[in-house]
């Protein structure tokens, strides 16, 4: 999956208790056809802390394919035509979008062997997602690069979480303009993988207790930031193909 060069990053609000029925029609009718088009479906979550909301992510090679293939699906296949008035009928708003890039060429989701669950599947995975967006006071930096690169990576790792994949915000015009992307934002975003809520928790507990996390590593990314970091935390559906 390093071949993406862009990423989105969207979180929709839901109308209350009608989640799981927009689960079910996105991973039954909207992974394949949205694919046939040249995306790739990354990956479909629950928020764990929020039961309202629905979580996913797909990627594109450039911005000029992603026009393409949104405009294929959104505006030219049958499968939104017939079934995007009952998707949207589940929410609120779509409009919380992230439009990112990988930080350099080898911080991307990495390419896995992994077979998404066929249509149907519904054993969910113990495996969490957590994916933590820093809102920075100015363009990512090749200081703040570094610094995450020197620092804030190896502490994390020591933690069990090494990152999966880190992203900056793509700034490039939005070329399916029908679908907002947040805009006039600087984003630092990093995803890391659990094996299940106990490897989660292991790792809160080992940056809470870390006095270099603590008096070091937080302080400084603090001074980047325009705000305290958000972390979703996030539980993949059964045809989610992070997992």
């Amino acid at each position: 999956m390093n071949d993406l060069s862009i990423v989105e990053l969207r979180q929709y609000t839901l109308h209350p208790g009608r989640r799981d029925e927009l689960i079910e029609l996105f991973d039954r009718k909207f992974v394949e056809t949205q694919e046939a088009t040249g995306m790739r479906i990354l990956g479909q979550f629950r928020d764990l802390d929020d039961p309202d909301r629905f979580v996913w992510m797909r990627g594109f090679r450039d911005m000029e394919s992603r026009g393409r293939a949104l405009t294929e699906f959104y505006v030219e296949s049958e499968t939104w035509k017939v079934h995007g008035p009952a998707a949207r009928a589940t929410m609120v708003d779509s409009k919380n979008a992230l439009l990112l890039r990988p930080v350099n060429h080898d911080s991307g989701f990495p390419v896995t062997s992994s077979k998404r669950p066929p249509i149907g599947a519904g054993a969910l995975p113990r495996s969490r997602l957590a994916a933590t967006v820093c809102t920075l006071i100015e363009p990512v930096t090749d200081k703040f690069r570094a610094f995450f690169q020197d620092h804030v990576i190896p502490l994390l790792k020591a933690a069990g979480a090494a990152p999966l994949a880190y992203f900056e915000t793509e700034y490039a015009e939005n070329t399916f303009p029908q679908l907002p992307v947040r805009t006039g934002e600087h984003v630092f975003t990093w995803f890391a993988l659990f094996a299940n809520d106990d490897a989660y928790d292991t790792h809160v507990e080992y940056l809470h207790r870390s006095v270099e996390w603590r008096e070091v590593v937080r302080p400084e990314l603090q001074t980047h930031l325009n705000d305290a970091p958000r972390q979703l935390r996030l539980a993949p559906t059964a045809r989610s193909l992070l997992r």
